[in-house]
């Protein structure tokens, strides 16, 4: 029988494994899975050093300054070709084949993948105005064509190059700097992004490549009076977030919405979801110096609203006061929140916002949920010329 979408749970025996650890072993448990190095990854951009992207003018008196910090609960389920061409394995095939780096940089056609790939999450930061996060439903992996990771990261691909597109495409037919906020639509571009990865997954029957995901992103721009405004869509349970720091509190969280508990709403294989019907987007008047966050249900399903609020804002002021401990800026904020995710992610005992729920519905659960863990955040900035 065919399911119309897949529920994002833990497998049953990782978590019944994961109540065994007594409490004074968890510490053990986190540091056998902290030195696997591959599955943690920060850095300011998702760009690669020699991206070929192109360099548009500025969109905006502002930007965001950026971050990301990451962590996969297992590694990522190899891309298939044509996305990745891994070496050949015979000597009678070409040197230049044989000799191919079997890792390296996926491609879409002809163009680099943007992005990184976290698990089944992909995050990515476009430029200086342009945040996101999907997850990609796990689920998938029990499917032998199942490649949720490549459909989330396919989705931010083509979301980010069509509002790139759609910049450049007003700049030409106006002739003019500012683009007014009524022309920005990130449904219509998240609208093309799913097209665009439903036709590059379906290579025929047999050979279509199955998935679903979440989408979350961060627009940033202005208003004609160089108001900076973010402009905040999601589908499904990943978050765009605005937190304050001058004031301590969130000022913006953006909706989730599911089917039923712990199954979002999520774009591709056999799912009725759609960006024009079910996304939900937000236009956000920020300030300078607030945090713009897009978060994973990794985040958000083992830390409440209070607690991200709490990090972000401890974090930013330690950078603020030049604290040696902070000294990678925007990277340490990102860090410190997921860190602070994947504790409680990690503890069987710990409460969660995703174990009250599970229990709010009669289901038996403890603890935190081990997931993909997304944090991409930006400081609103001015440019100073």
């Amino acid at each position: 029988m065919t399911t119309s979408y897949a529920p994002k749970h833990v497998a049953p025996h990782l978590r019944f494994r994961l109540r065994l650890v007594p409490r004074c072993f968890t510490r053990s448990l986190s540091a056998r899975i902290g030195p696997r190095r591959h599955l943690i990854s920060e850095g300011r951009t998702t760009e690669p050093k020699d991206s070929p992207l192109p360099n548009l003018p500025r969109r905006s008196p502002w930007y965001l300054d950026t971050g990301y910090s990451i962590f996969a609960k297992r590694q990522t389920r190899p891309f298939p070709p044509p996305f990745v061409s891994y070496p050949s394995g015979s000597f009678s095939d070409p040197l230049t084949t044989h000799n191919r780096p079997k890792y390296r940089h996926p491609k879409v056609g002809e163009e680099l993948l943007r992005g990184i790939t976290n698990g089944d999450d992909a995050i990515l930061i476009d430029g200086q105005n342009f945040l996101s996060v999907n997850d990609g439903v796990g689920a998938w992996a029990q499917k032998e064509r199942g490649h949720a990771a490549l459909w989330s990261r396919l989705i931010a691909h083509y979301w980010a190059a069509e509002a790139e597109r759609a910049y450049s495409a007003i700049r030409a037919a106006d002739g003019a700097n500012f683009l007014e906020l009524d022309n920005i639509d990130p449904v219509a571009y998240l609208d093309v992004a799913f097209n665009k990865t439903k036709e590059a997954t379906n290579a025929g029957q047999d050979n279509q490549i199955m998935g679903t995901t979440t989408a979350s992103a961060a627009l940033l721009h202005h208003r004609a009076l160089d108001e900076p405004v973010v402009l905040a869509t999601s589908l499904g349970d990943c978050v765009v977030m605005i937190v304050r720091p001058k004031e301590q509190n969130m000022v913006y969280k953006s909706q989730e919405d599911w089917h039923w508990f712990d199954c979002p709403r999520q774009l591709g294989t056999n799912s009725p979801d759609t960006p024009k019907e079910h996304s939900f987007i937000d236009k956000v008047d920020v300030n300078e110096g607030d945090l713009v966050l897009c978060l994973s249900d990794g985040v958000t399903d083992n830390l409440w609203e209070e607690e991200i609020t709490e990090y972000t804002v401890d974090a930013m002021k330690k950078w603020n006061d030049k604290d040696p401990e902070a000294e990678d800026g925007i990277v340490y904020v990102a860090r410190m929140l997921m860190d602070a995710a994947k504790e409680i992610a990690l503890d069987p005992y710990a409460g969660s916002p995703y174990m009250s729920r599970a229990v709010d519905e009669g289901l038996a659960a403890e603890g935190g949920k081990l997931d993909d863990i997304s944090v991409v955040i930006g400081v609103v900035r001015r440019h100073k010329d």
